[in-house]
């Protein structure tokens, strides 16, 4: 069974719809403003190893075929949405480190929320089916883990608490990834015949999505929270006896 209103006019999708199997190699976005603004972001973080490989970061998820291919799929969207709160966002606050030390929870609750926002389906289908609706979901996932990131990694936070606002960050995405593997429905209208052209079913499209969302998502998670135990360590080691 299909939940969801009708499906959406692919055609007005940013990077349009994905082609069939055989031509999405051929589907890089090369949008003028889009190039202008990530060169922009290179001029501005690209000093720094982690600035630059966000840069980068988001050139795959803005420019490659998989823009394109998240048009259709629910699945490449969860990838796509995971290099920007899960990959991008760490990558931009340590090339932007924060100053001083700030609350962890307000951040957390925040990028939280927009989040879980934003894969309503109301929401979710809006914001695919209109061009600046869709900019303002990218802006506000990257921007509100940026700031999530800034306040985690920022220095003089206590190594017991970040870890354990990291492992509430990967949980409660853990928990969507759930919600969303187990629906009995399909949810976005806009992914209801797409899946169709790549041998999927829709449901199963989401249902993948929302294992990647569940499980693979943890690694990104567990890489950063080990680099903050380490940082940790080092600073109790530092410490004069």
């Amino acid at each position: 069974m299909i939940a969801g209103a009708l499906v959406p006019d692919l055609a007005g999708l940013y990077c349009g719809p994905a082609p069939g199997p055989g031509a999405i190699w051929m589907r890089w976005n090369l949008d003028p403003l889009l190039l202008a603004a990530l060169a922009a972001l290179m001029l501005v973080l690209g000093r720094s190893r982690p600035g630059a490989v966000a840069v980068a970061v988001l050139a795959v998820a803005f420019v490659s075929p998989l823009c394109a291919l998240s048009a259709a799929l629910f699945s490449a969207r969860v990838v796509h949405h995971l290099l920007l709160v899960a990959v991008a966002a760490p990558l931009v606050a340590l090339a932007w480190p924060a100053r001083r030390t700030r609350a962890v929870t307000p951040v957390f609750l925040i990028a939280t929320g927009v989040l879980w926002a934003w894969h309503l389906p109301q929401a979710y289908d809006a914001a695919m089916a209109n061009k600046g609706l869709y900019w303002v979901m990218q802006a506000t996932l990257l921007g509100s883990a940026t700031a999530f990131w800034r306040a985690v990694l920022a220095p003089g936070q206590p190594a017991g608490q970040v870890g354990l606002a990291i492992l509430g960050t990967y949980m409660q995405m853990g928990l969507l990834g759930a919600l969303l593997t187990l629906a009995p429905d399909v949810l976005y209208a806009i992914h209801r015949t797409a899946p169709l052209a790549w041998g999927f079913a829709p449901l199963s499209d989401q249902q993948l999505g929302g294992l990647i969302m569940w499980v693979p998502a943890g690694i990104p998670y567990a890489v950063l929270g080990a680099l903050v135990a380490r940082r940790g360590w080092r600073q109790m080691q530092d410490r004069p006896a």
